[in-house]
């Protein structure tokens, strides 16, 4: 596995309940500052294989991003019971959820 790859697993893996992380910053913190997109598709594969916390990721403005209505509803789901709370249909406060996570190249090779 590519290490962007592998580091964005132990990344999001790590984000703590409760708490949120953005794409971008996930990508940042992986090694790919622009790779927002690359995190999205990770999740999208990985998510079962690595257990992630898929819910815990959102986009720069702290909405759900996920366009399907399913999908986005269990997210929320998730998200408020680990006792998020939305200040609309779809967005949390950033400020208030939005984890800071930093993680020594040794932690990558959990995976």
């Amino acid at each position: 596995m590519e290490s962007f790859t592998s580091r964005a697993i132990e990344i999001i893996k790590n984000i703590p309940a409760g708490k949120v992380m953005t794409y971008g910053q996930v990508a940042k913190l992986a090694g790919s500052p622009r790779g927002a997109r690359q995190i999205v598709r990770i999740l999208h594969s990985m998510t079962q294989k690595y257990q992630l916390p898929w819910h815990r990721v959102l986009n720069s403005k702290g909405k759900i991003g996920i366009q399907d209505e399913v999908g986005a509803l269990k997210q929320k789901e998730l998200l408020q019971n680990e006792g998020v709370k939305f200040i609309d249909e779809k967005t949390i406060d950033l400020n208030v959820y939005q984890v800071a996570l930093v993680l020594e190249k040794e932690d990558v090779d959990l995976i």
